[in-house]
């Protein structure tokens, strides 16, 4: 994917990634977003009945009229007050994972073209483009978001979507479990906001040993991390026990007989694949999203992985003896992004487009999952 003198000399692509929890945005070639915003719109309706936090999500709507605009409004936010710039005849980056709702994929295209009149919009796979960042064409990527974890094989630059495997097992599920243990413990329900609950993962909670986690569970001898502070309003402040620090995170790690944790998933997407992927994917696993930048997530997700791999369940169907991770150039909470941003800055961004022309034409947005078939929908 060579850079072009074409590709430079013209205004640079605004590259997005919309995210349930939160928004990264800049422009194409550079090496980090401009941003990285709430993905928050105010809520009016709860402004006018004096509610304090009149917020609610971008992606919270009611139906695909409320979708629509609540992506007029969010994009407003996002190119007049963060990018600054004009989105008439701008070229737009959109990284988005695969299994994207249609819905959401068509609105938003539809707000961009028809509101804001841009030029064209480039529709980028999440888990095809972080590879871009490590320079190999061959990895399992592991995204833990806000809502879910999805994992996705990509073999020599193809995404093997009939081995992907997600499960709710995100930030969103942690966030719960914190909140509730806090509550259980005297904390005040009104002061445990969204944000509050996030600052308070962020800032002490961390993910134990598999040793550690055994005898929790087993209700064996087990002293957690000495308790902390935290400043909440003012002077007041509410303890945060050593429990929930160091097991807030086992809800990615649930025992149930499901078999539905983290490792898991990863194993089933490997095993999923043809014999001969296998041993390429269990060696480049790749992780991306907010929540994999917790303290001690990658060791106790290698750990519980070379575990489950002396199990029965899997021992006589994958014959792997170990499982390697990629460390990307930047913080996984934006590895996607970045990944957008070089295609956006090559010549794909031109060849592999879909231009307003054609998009009034027919508004129809094809299968970005497949080049072939979208050299045949109008694009530039």
């Amino acid at each position: 994917m060579p850079l072009f003198d074409t590709v430079l000399q013209e205004k640079p692509a605004i590259v997005l990634e919309l995210g349930y929890a939160f928004t990264k945005l800049g422009f194409a070639g550079e090496p980090h977003p401009r941003s990285i915003i709430p993905s928050d719109l105010l809520d009016h309706k709860a402004k006018s009945n004096g509610q304090t936090t009149p917020n609610k999500k971008l992606f919270d709507y009611a139906n695909e009229t409320d979708l629509y605009d609540q992506l007029v409004e969010f994009l407003k936010i996002i190119f007049f007050k963060y990018v600054l710039v004009s989105p008439k005849e701008r070229k737009i980056v959109i990284v988005e994972s695969v299994l994207c709702p249609t819905q959401i994929r068509e609105n938003l295209a539809k707000a961009l073209f028809c509101h804001f009149d841009v030029s064209s919009i480039f529709y980028v796979p999440i888990h095809l483009v972080v590879l871009a960042t490590l320079a190999v064409d061959t990895a399992l990527v592991v995204d833990i978001g806000y809502k879910e974890a999805v994992v996705v094989p990509v073999y020599s630059g193809v995404q093997a979507l009939f081995a992907w495997e997600a499960q709710p097992l995100a930030a969103e599920a942690v966030h719960e479990r914190i909140k509730g243990d806090l509550i259980l413990n005297g904390a005040d329900d009104q002061l445990l906001t969204d944000y509050i609950i996030e600052d308070i993962k962020v800032r002490t909670c961390f993910v134990t040993t598999v040793d550690r986690a055994r005898k929790w569970r087993n209700d064996e001898k087990f002293q957690p991390c000495p308790e902390v502070d935290y400043p909440i309003k003012g002077d007041e402040t509410i303890k945060i026990p050593g429990i929930i620090r160091e097991t807030a995170f086992e809800v990615l790690f649930p025992k149930d007989n499901d078999h539905l944790n983290l490792a898991n998933i990863i194993l089933n997407s490997i095993l999923k694949c043809p014999k001969d992927m296998r041993k390429a994917l269990a060696e480049n696993i790749v992780l991306i999203g907010g929540t994999t930048m917790v303290l001690g997530l990658a060791a106790r997700l290698k750990a519980e992985l070379l575990a489950l791999l002396q199990c029965d369940q899997y021992k006589d169907k994958l014959f792997l003896k170990t499982v390697k991770f990629h460390k990307p150039p930047s913080k996984a909470n934006f590895t996607g992004w970045l990944g957008g941003s070089i295609y956006g800055a090559t010549d794909l961004v031109l060849s592999k487009s879909i231009a307003r022309e054609a998009y009034s034409k027919n508004q129809q947005l094809p299968d970005f999952t497949n080049y072939d078939e979208t050299r045949s929908h109008g694009r530039v």
